[in-house]
C-alpha cells in the first residue's frame, strides 16, 4: 500500500510541474529522483516515474523573479550535476532519459503553457549550468557503464557531441581524458556508422576548443593509433558513401596531427608505413599487399584524401630535430622503401594537356604543387635517393618549361598556387625551393651535379626572366623567386673560382640593378629587403675572389652603388656592406674608388666611416667627452655592456668577451678599411672627424690592452703570479693606459689647433668687414664733398683752387728748353668736376 502511495504521488508531482519545473522546487525534485533511483533497486515500478521525473528537467525551468536565475544558480548547477550521478542507475531506460534530458537543453522551443506568475528561464541558463556543474565530466565517466551497451552509449555521444560546443565542457571533458576514452570506441561494433561519426566529432570539438597539444598527447597511447587505424581502413576499404568517404578524411587529418607528435608510435603500429603506401601508390605502380584491391576514385573526396595523404609525409619528413636517433632512421627507411621520391618526382613534369588523367586541370595542378612542396621537406633527407631518380635534371627542366613561351594558364586556386593564375610562377616558385633546400646542405655530390648540367647559366636566365616581369608588375612572389634563384647562385659559387667565372659578366650585370634598388621599397613589405640581402649575399659569394668579376663589378661602378647604401646607415644593412668593401681592398684597384666616391653634401668615404664608428659607439654605451675625446683612460673602446661583465676563468679553446665583442659590431670592419685607405691625408675630415679618428688608429692598440686586462683578472683569480710576472703584468697595464693618455693628448692638441686655426680666422673675416666699413665711409665722404660742390658755389670755387694747386704742386720744376707748353684748362667747359 505504501509502495502504491508513492506511485500515486509520484504521478501527482509530474501532473503538477509537466509544464516545467520552478527553480525554487528543483532540488526538492532532485531529492525525490535520489530516492526513486534507490528505490529502483528493490521495485522496478520506480523507473517509469523517475524517467518521467527526469523528462521533467529537460524542460525549461521556471522563474518568478528576474533575479531567480542568479540567487538559484549553485542549487540548478548541482541539480544538474546530480542528474549525470544518476548514470550509475543500471537502467537502460534511465540512462536513455538522462541523455535524452541534456539534449533536449539545447531545443530553444518555449513551453506551451506556463505556470501562473512564472515565465521560462533564458534559452542558454541550461547549458551555462550544465558548465558549472561540470556535467559533460560525469558523462565522459559513465562511458565505461555503457561500455557493452551500444544504444546507451550511442545516447551518451549524442548528448556529448552537444555539449562539446562549449569550450568550458571540452576542457572538463578533457579532464577526464575524453580524447583517449572516445578514440578507443571508435571500432567497436556499430552497424549504423552513428559510434565512428559521433565520436569523431567530440575529438574535432575538443581539438577546436582545448588545447590541440593535450588533446594529440592523450591520443598518443599504442591503443588510440591502433583503433585510429582499423577505423580508418576499414572506412577507406569498405566505406562506398560520400558519407563514409567525408568520415575517412576526418580521421585522416587526425592522423596527421598525431604525426606531427614525436611520442606518438605511428611507425610502431605501421599507420605511418600504410599512409605512405596510400600517398604513393597510385604515381609508382609497385604492387604492395597494404592496397591490394585498392581503387580510388577521382571524387572531391579522394581528391581530398591525396591532398591529406601528401601532407603526412610533409609531415613525416618534417623537424628530424625532435624525433630521437632510432626514429630518424627508421622515418628515412620508411620514406625511401616505399618510393616516396620517385612518386613525388612524377608530379615534376610539364602540364600536358587539361585534365591530365582523370583529375580536372586544376585539381592536377593542385596535386602538383602540393607535391613539389613536398619534396622540398623530403629531399633534404633523401639525397642518394634524389640523386639516383635524376632529380636535379627533371627539375632544371621543368624550370626550362617554367620560363617558356608555351601557351598554358594556371588556375591558382589552391594555397600552393597563390599568384600563378595565368602564369607558371607556382610551378617556378616551388621548383626553386626543391633545389634551395637541396644545394643548402652544401653536398658536393649535389652540387656538383646541377653545375655540370648548366645550372649556373640556367638560373642566370631565370632571373633575367623574373626581374623583366618584376618591373611590369611588382609582386611578393617574384622577389621571393629572385631572392631564391640569388641564394642558390651564391651557394653554387661559394669557393669555387671556375664557377664564378662562368657567373661574372652576366652575373654582374643582372646583380647591378638589385644593388641600386629605391630605399624606400625596402619597407614595402612586398619583400625588397630580402631581395636586397640575397644580392649583397650573392655579390660576397659569386663575384669576390675571381678578379675577372671584381674589376667588371669596378668598372660598373659597384664599388659607388655600395657606398651609396652604405650612407642610408641602415644598422641591418651596415654590417654586410662593410664586410663586402673589406673583402673588395685585397683589390688594389678599389681604394682608388672609395677615394673618388662622393656622396650627399660632397661628402667623402672617410668621413662616412668615422660617422659610423660614432653612432655604432654612441649604441655600445662607450663614454666620450662632449668633444668625442677618452675619457676612461683604463678601458677606452669598451661600450657599457662589456664593462659590466665579470671575467670569468675560461679553457684556452674559449674566445673571451673582448675577443667576442669584435665580431658583435662594426668598429673592427671600419678599422680595416680606413687602414686600407690609409690615416693620413684623408680629404673631407673635420676637427671632431680627426679627434675620432685618433681613436681609431689605435683600435687594436686598446683591443690588445683590453685582452691583456682580462688575462691578468683571470690570472688573479686562480693564481698568484710571482714577482717578475707581476712586474711585467704592471708594466703591460701601463703602456696600455698611457696610449690612452697619449690619443687624449693628441685629440686635445687637435682641438687645440683647432681652435687656434678658428680664431685666425675670424680675425680674418674682422679685417675684412673693417676694410669693407673704411671704403664705405670713403664713398660716402666723396659723395657729401660732391653734392657741397654742385650746391655751394663758394665751395665749387674753393675746390677748383684745390684742384689747381694739386696740379701745379705735380708739376715737375724743372723748365723744359724749347718745350711746347699745354694748358690744362678746357675753354668753354661747364660742368662740375
Amino acid at each position: 500500500d505504501l509502495e502504491k502511495e508513492q506511485l500515486k504521488t509520484l504521478k501527482k508531482v509530474v501532473k503538477r510541474f509537466e509544464n516545467g519545473l520552478p527553480l525554487k522546487d528543483l532540488a526538492q525534485v532532485i531529492e525525490i529522483l535520489n530516492l526513486c533511483a534507490e528505490k529502483m533497486n528493490e521495485q522496478e515500478a520506480f523507473t517509469e516515474p523517475l524517467c518521467e521525473l527526469i523528462k521533467l528537467c529537460g524542460l525549461p525551468f521556471q522563474k518568478k523573479k528576474l533575479s531567480d536565475e542568479v540567487s538559484y544558480s549553485m542549487a540548478v548547477s548541482k541539480s544538474i550535476a546530480q542528474l549525470g550521478y544518476l548514470m550509475r542507475v543500471p537502467s537502460s531506460q534511465v540512462r536513455i532519459q538522462i541523455c535524452k534530458c541534456v539534449v533536449s537543453f539545447y531545443n530553444t522551443e518555449l513551453p506551451r503553457k506556463l505556470l501562473s506568475g512564472y515565465q521560462p528561464t533564458s534559452a542558454n541558463y541550461k547549458i551555462q549550468m550544465a558548465e558549472l556543474g561540470g556535467l559533460a565530466e560525469t558523462l565522459i565517466l559513465s562511458l565505461a557503464l555503457v561500455e557493452n551497451q551500444l544504444t546507451e552509449k550511442l545516447w551518451v555521444l549524442k548528448a556529448l557531441q552537444h555539449l562539446s560546443s562549449s569550450g568550458v565542457n571540452c576542457r572538463l571533458m578533457m579532464k577526464a581524458q575524453a580524447a583517449s576514452r572516445l578514440c578507443l570506441y571508435l571500432n567497436g561494433v556499430d552497424p549504423s556508422g552513428q559510434l565512428v561519426f559521433r565520436s569523431s566529432e567530440i575529438l574535432w570539438n575538443l581539438l577546436e576548443n582545448t588545447s590541440k597539444e593535450e588533446v594529440v598527447n592523450q591520443l598518443s597511447s599504442l591503443e588510440c593509433v591502433h583503433a585510429l587505424k582499423e577505423v580508418f581502413v576499414e572506412l577507406l576499404m569498405h566505406g562506398f558513401r560520400h558519407y563514409d568517404r567525408q568520415l575517412r578524411n576526418d580521421l585522416l587529418v587526425i592522423a596527421s596531427l598525431l604525426a606531427e607528435n614525436p611520442a606518438a608510435p605511428m611507425i610502431e603500429s605501421g599507420f605511418a608505413k600504410l599512409l605512405i603506401v596510400l600517398a604513393t601508390f597510385t604515381e609508382v605502380k609497385i604492387p604492395n599487399p597494404l592496397v591490394k584491391d585498392l581503387k580510388l576514385t577521382y571524387s572531391y573526396e579522394d581528391f581530398e584524401l591525396k591532398k591529406l595523404l601528401f601532407n603526412v609525409i610533409g609531415v613525416l619528413s618534417k623537424d628530424p630535430c625532435a624525433l630521437s636517433l632510432f626514429l630518424f632512421v627508421l622515418t628515412l627507411q620508411l620514406l625511401s622503401e616505399n618510393n616516396v621520391m620517385p612518386a613525388l618526382l612524377y608530379y615534376v613534369k610539364p602540364n600536358q594537356k587539361p585534365g591530365f588523367h582523370d583529375w580536372s586541370a586544376a585539381q592536377y595542378e593542385e596535386l602538383q604543387l602540393h607535391a613539389i612542396a613536398i619534396l622540398a621537406s623530403v629531399a633534404p633527407l633523401l639525397v642518394d635517393k634524389y640523386l639516383s631518380c635524376q632529380a636535379n635534371t627533371l627539375l632544371l627542366v621543368f624550370l626550362e618549361w617554367c620560363i617558356g613561351q608555351d601557351p598554358f594558364f594556371g588556375h591558382g586556386n589552391s594555397f600552393h598556387g597563390t599568384g600563378g593564375r595565368g602564369n607558371k610562377l607556382a610551378q617556378m616558385r616551388y621548383s626553386l625551393r626543391v633545389l634551395r633546400s637541396v644545394v643548402s646542405l652544401y653536398d658536393d655530390a649535389v652540387n656538383l651535379n646541377l653545375c655540370d648540367q648548366g645550372a649556373i647559366s640556367q638560373l642566370l636566365d631565370i632571373l633575367k626572366y623574373a626581374a623583366h616581369k618584376s618591373k611590369e608588375k611588382e609582386d611578393a612572389i617574384l622577389l621571393e623567386i629572385q631572392a631564391d634563384i640569388l641564394f642558390l647562385l651564391s651557394a653554387l659559387c661559394e669557393n669555387d673560382l671556375h664557377r664564378k667565372e662562368l657567373f661574372s659578366y652576366e652575373g654582374v650585370d643582372i646583380l647591378i640593378p638589385f644593388i641600386q634598388t629605391d630605399p624606400k621599397k625596402l619597407y614595402s613589405g612586398l619583400g625588397h629587403n630580402c631581395l636586397l640581402f640575397s644580392a649583397l649575399d650573392c655579390l660576397w659569394s659569386c663575384v669576390i675572389g675571381c678578379y675577372v668579376a671584381e674589376d667588371y663589378f669596378l668598372e660598373k661602378q659597384g664599388i659607388f652603388l655600395l657606398l651609396d647604401l652604405l650612407a642610408l646607415k641602415q644598422k641591418n644593412l651596415c654590417n654586410i656592406i662593410l664586410g663586402i668593401l673589406v673583402e673588395f681592398c685585397d683589390n688594389p684597384k678599389t681604394t682608388s674608388h672609395i677615394s673618388t666616391w662622393r656622396g650627399e653634401k660632397d661628402q667623402t668615404a672617410a668621413n662616412l666611416l668615422i660617422q659610423l664608428w660614432r653612432q655604432e659607439e654612441l649604441e655600445l654605451g662607450v663614454k666620450r667627452d662632449r668633444y668625442g675625446r677618452i675619457v676612461d683612460m683604463k678601458r677606452p673602446i669598451a661600450g657599457s655592456f662589456q664593462k659590466q661583465q665579470e671575467v670569468l676563468p675560461m679553457p684556452a679553446n674559449c674566445p673571451s668577451f673582448a675577443i667576442m665583442e669584435i665580431s658583435e659590431n662594426v668598429r673592427a670592419k671600419l678599422y680595416s678599411l680606413l687602414c686600407k685607405l690609409g690615416f693620413e691625408n684623408l680629404p673631407g675630415l673635420s676637427a671632431k672627424d680627426f679627434v675620432t679618428l685618433a681613436i681609431i688608429r689605435r683600435y687594436i692598440d686598446f683591443k690588445v690592452g683590453e685582452v691583456w686586462r682580462e688575462l691578468c683578472a683571470e690570472l688573479k683569480e686562480e693564481f698568484r703570479p710571482v714577482a717578475s710576472d707581476e712586474e711585467a703584468l704592471k708594466v703591460i697595464s701601463e703602456i696600455s693606459e698611457d696610449t690612452g693618455r697619449m690619443v687624449a693628448a693628441l685629440q686635445t692638441e687637435v682641438l687645440e689647433s683647432q681652435h687656434h686655426q678658428e680664431i685666425q680666422e675670424e680675425e680674418k673675416t674682422y679685417t675684412k668687414i673693417q676694410a669693407t666699413h673704411k671704403q664705405r665711409e670713403m664713398v660716402n665722404k666723396s659723395w657729401e664733398n660732391f653734392l657741397t660742390r654742385t650746391s655751394n658755389y663758394e665751395a665749387l670755387k674753393k675746390a677748383k683752387r684745390l684742384q689747381e694747386k694739386s696740379i701745379e704742386a705735380s708739376r715737375s720744376k724743372l723748365k723744359t728748353q724749347n718745350g711746347a707748353v699745354h694748358s690744362t684748362d678746357i675753354k668753354g667747359l661747364g660742368t662740375t668736376v
